[in-house]
């Protein structure tokens, strides 16, 4: 677990490590008064510690959940605290046996520019095989949601009808390929025409619905005379809803996220986080709806991350990763998350 590091103590360096703390926890969508950006000088690498310059940090929907105080799978982002988010980059030096300078490495070292990380905690990955940005997507924490959370959480079968939201974003493009791979019929849920192309002709799906220029409960309908055995979901809220009343007997509904529920702060009617309606579907339909944390499986990644670059590696599996350039901009590129601006895995070049 990333635990910031301060100057006090510590012996002096010529590198300036800039970083983004949480000021404040944001009421709805996180505004940039919510971190603040502070300067201090990177520490010399203690015995076991390593020094990286991060390149690339991973901007991911559960960050917001990560900013609100209160019980959690997680413990929440303290005030002041750098703000937690899974990075890759490169070792400045080394005083752990199992790394050297120059070597590309990838964990949870928070958004900031520089990091004294304990080596145990780092994992050095391979650029000859993917890019560097490709380990904080489809070989990184969103491609092992996708792999636990449809073949594990949502026991997929050959056959299955799968309906995924959220479909052209990190995980829901990853979760759309391995249905395909394993057999099943699936329609991907995205918004608007550019997106919905893309999830049909470069990913596979065998159709798409327009969340934003259709009504999504009539086009499931359409797309899936039969039912869904398999609802990945994302974002929640009435798509979830539309999904719901359409579930066959011992379907599986995924719960991943809820996107489109993060930053309701339920100060207005239009504002309050949405109540399904069709839950009795699961009761009728014999179903099970169940949420997961892909942590849960962290003994299980090197099995998955093999699947997944096999994948990759054979052409089956396709991946899109959207990279803002500019650590400044953090709080504003964080925020692509939730309009919907983002296509593919948002990655932050530092």
């Amino acid at each position: 677990m990333f635990k910031p590091h301060h100057a006090n103590g510590y012996a002096m360096s010529t590198i300036e490590n800039r970083q983004f703390r949480l000021a404040r926890r944001p009421n709805g969508l996180p505004e940039r008064e919510d971190f603040a950006l502070t300067t201090e000088p990177l520490p010399e690498a203690g015995d076991g510690e390593v020094r990286v310059a991060i390149d690339y940090i991973s901007l991911d929907p559960a960050m917001r959940g990560w900013m609100n105080a209160g019980r959690s799978y997680i413990k929440p982002v303290g005030i002041d605290e750098v703000m937690r988010a899974g990075a890759a980059g490169t070792v400045i030096d080394s005083k752990h046996p199992d790394f050297s300078a120059g070597d590309k490495v990838a964990a949870n070292m928070g958004v900031q520019t520089h990091a004294v990380f304990p080596g145990e905690q780092l994992r050095k990955v391979d650029t000859n095989l993917a890019e560097l940005p490709v380990y904080l997507g489809a070989l990184g924490m969103p491609g092992m949601t996708a792999y636990f959370g449809i073949l594990e959480v949502g026991a997929l079968a050959d056959g299955d009808t799968v309906l995924v939201s959220a479909a052209s974003g990190a995980v829901g493009a990853l979760v759309g390929q391995i249905a395909k791979k394993k057999g099943c019929h699936v329609v991907g849920i995205a918004g608007g025409q550019t997106k919905c192309d893309y999830i049909v002709d470069e990913l596979g799906f065998d159709a798409a619905i327009d969340y934003k220029n259709e009504d999504v409960a009539d086009a499931v309908k359409r797309h899936c005379p039969d039912g869904l055995d398999v609802y990945f979901d994302n974002v929640g809220g009435e798509i979830l809803d539309a999904a719901l009343a359409n579930l066959r007997l011992g379907a599986r509904v995924v719960i991943c996220g809820a996107i489109s529920q993060y930053n309701k702060t339920g100060g207005k009617m239009d504002d309050a986080a949405y109540a399904p309606k069709n839950y009795m579907s699961l009761l009728v339909n014999r179903a099970r709806m169940e949420g997961f944390i892909v942590f849960d499986f962290t003994d299980r990644y090197p099995q998955a991350a093999k699947d997944m670059a096999e994948w990759i590696s054979a052409g089956d599996l396709k991946h899109r990763e959207d990279i803002v350039e500019g650590f400044d901009t953090f709080p504003e590129t964080l925020n692509k998350l939730f309009s919907g601006d983002n296509f593919g895995k948002l990655v932050l070049k530092v």
